[in-house]
Formats: structure tokens, C-alpha cells, sequence
């Protein structure tokens, strides 16, 4: 009896959460080439994020694109990592992420700046709620590259907070090391 009440409290808090909000990357149609001919299928990769510090990939294949985008987004939405956002706008510090032959660059950027980036990695600053961020992608073109190595770019940002945190420090000790070091060395 209980465990039936548990059930019903997750599956309303499931109902109660935060819609996330979707984005179509990348669609392909791929082939199987079997004995009475080609068997077609699609692939499909999917960004979600709820537009608040946490985002998501995943792909789907099936035979239909309707079905492939829906798996691709089930996916997605398992796979969501949180990332901590300086002032809800942009990144706390310039990060390189890589993934096989993908390379991609990310600054911070001052208010106004915009979203400066190229197709995948867009989607992701997009559904992530980022709004000013520079990037640059470097190498591989391959969309499920990029947004990889822009997932484990992100993956690899630590906020001024944790890193304090880690080090037993206060945030104020952080921040200004890097005030206090470039007078050390002017004089």
C-alpha cells in the first residue's frame, strides 16, 4: 500500500517539474543493406535543458524520425549535468573542451555580448540559459563531436564557491588571489 503511494507522490512530482525545453541538432538518414535491399532508418540528436544551469544530449535511432527524436530526448533528459552559471548569464572562467578530433573554446563574456557560437554548441549555451559567451569550435565539424566536447568542456567548470570550498578557503580569498599576485609582481 505504501510503496503504491510512493509510486503516485514521484509520478506527480515527475508531472509538477520543470518542462524542459528541446532542441533538434542534427537529423540523419542511415541504411542497412540487407539481403532483399536497404533497410532505411534515422538518427537523430537531441539538446534539452531547462534553461536554468542544467542541460542535456542523447541520441535516438529508429525507423521513423518522430520515434528516433523521442528517444534521442528520453536520453537527454537522463543525462543532464548542472552547471553553475556566474550572475545566471555566463561561464566563471575560459574553458577548452575536447572530444576525439573536436576541440572547442569557451570565454566569458561582459553583458550584452550574446551567444557567439556555431551551430551545435548553440543548441547547448541555448538550452543551458546562457546568455554571453564566446566560443569557438576547433578541429572536428562532426555535430555529436562538438556537443561532446562542449558537455565535457562544462563538465570541467568549477565555480569560485567549490573551489573554496575544496581548499578549505573563503570565496574572498580566491577571487583576489589573483589581484594580490599581479601587485606582487608589478613590485
Amino acid at each position: 500500500m505504501a510503496e503504491r503511494e510512493n509510486r503516485r507522490d514521484r509520478r506527480d512530482r515527475e508531472e509538477a517539474a520543470p518542462e524542459f525545453a528541446d532542441r533538434l541538432v542534427a537529423i540523419n538518414r542511415v541504411s542497412k543493406t540487407v539481403k532483399g535491399g536497404r533497410r532505411m532508418g534515422f538518427a537523430a540528436l537531441v539538446v534539452v535543458g531547462d534553461q536554468k544551469g542544467r542541460v542535456g544530449f542523447g541520441k535516438g535511432k529508429a525507423k521513423e524520425v518522430p520515434e528516433a527524436i523521442r528517444k534521442a530526448t528520453e536520453q537527454a533528459k537522463r543525462s543532464m549535468i548542472r552547471v553553475q552559471l556566474r550572475e545566471g548569464r555566463t561561464l566563471h572562467h575560459d574553458i577548452e573542451g575536447r572530444h576525439g578530433a573536436g576541440r572547442i573554446v569557451m570565454r566569458t563574456a561582459v553583458p550584452g555580448t550574446g551567444i557567439i557560437a556555431g551551430g551545435p554548441m548553440r543548441a547547448v549555451f541555448e538550452m543551458l540559459g546562457v546568455q554571453d559567451v564566446v566560443s569557438k569550435s576547433l578541429g572536428s565539424q562532426n555535430p555529436y563531436n562538438m556537443i561532446r566536447a562542449t558537455m565535457n568542456a562544462l563538465k570541467s567548470e568549477q565555480s569560485p564557491r567549490a573551489v573554496a570550498q575544496r581548499r578549505g578557503k573563503k570565496v574572498a580569498d580566491i577571487l583576489h588571489r589573483t589581484g594580490e599576485a599581479a601587485e606582487a609582481v608589478e613590485a
